[in-house]
């Protein structure tokens, strides 16, 4: 198994060199793009300034649990209704941007595209939402690919998120101390019902793991939150492993109008 382990690893190694240099190829060849919009850019990573205008940050006034934003101010460290009413396991979360048509183009980009060059970016924004959170952060844990995924797509974009958000703050990203330990199917068109359902009993920490959380201070890292239930049954593991508390970051998030009042 360490074998085949191994294999992989210097297999990924050898992809990865190659699209860089694929990569640089292209980039003497062809003017990089706008992951939204697909102009031409005159630096090579990024968004043009009119995709940049139309992306949606999430900023304060929101809710202090779950970061969704209010529509008024209420004042300091009031909590949304949706945040009384189903409290969520881990104790704070938030977001960078709201998951709108330039969130998800960046995202797709990333997860899908090769766009590797728009981690650093994407995760430079988390860590500025995530300040708060950074201050009160032991390790950080990437929402992990189950090895099915991750062979195929040869990266997880979580983990790149990670890594850069744990670069500039100087956190420890602890990449394989939660595992996914079934394939589960993709969430797209799910119901929330449905989707807690798709990853109940998905992830766990192993032994090793265990003694790397326990009684620390856990931040973990997605590129989007939609439903909940994907970081939901994360924080259920990491907190079982002995977790002290457990706070989300993600890129995007879906914000529900409706929802998002006191």
């Amino acid at each position: 198994m360490t074998e085949m382990a191994t294999g992989e690893s210097i297999a990924g190694r050898i992809a990865a060199g190659f699209r860089a240099s694929v990569r640089i190829a292209l980039d003497v060849a062809l003017p990089p793009l706008c992951p939204a919009c697909r102009e031409p850019l005159s630096e090579s990573s990024g968004l043009c300034a009119s995709c940049w205008s139309k992306l949606s940050p999430i900023e304060r006034p929101y809710c202090e649990r779950l970061g969704i934003p209010f529509v008024y101010d209420p004042g300091p460290g009031i909590l949304s209704m949706q945040a009384i009413a189903d409290p969520p396991a881990y104790r704070k979360s938030r977001a960078a941007v709201r998951f709108d048509d330039v969130a998800r183009a960046l995202v797709h980009a990333l997860k899908y595209g090769d766009r590797l060059d728009l981690a650093p970016i994407m995760g430079a924004w988390m860590s500025r939402a995530g300040s708060e959170l950074l201050a009160e952060t032991d390790v950080i844990v990437p929402v992990p690919l189950h090895w099915h995924r991750l062979w195929a797509r040869r990266f997880n974009q979580s983990g790149l998120l990670a890594k850069t958000i744990g670069e500039k703050a100087g956190i420890a990203v602890l990449h394989g101390a939660l595992k996914r330990t079934k394939p589960t199917p993709q969430q797209v068109g799910l119901s929330k019902p449905e989707r807690a359902l798709n990853v109940q009993g998905a992830f766990r920490v192993d032994p090793t793991g265990k003694a790397q959380i326990l009684r620390q201070r856990v931040l973990l890292v997605d590129d989007v939150f939609t439903s909940g239930a994907t970081v939901d049954t994360c924080c259920r593991a990491l907190l079982r492993a002995g977790a002290l508390h457990v706070d989300v970051l993600v890129f995007a998030r879906v914000v529900d109008a409706a929802r998002a009042t006191i």
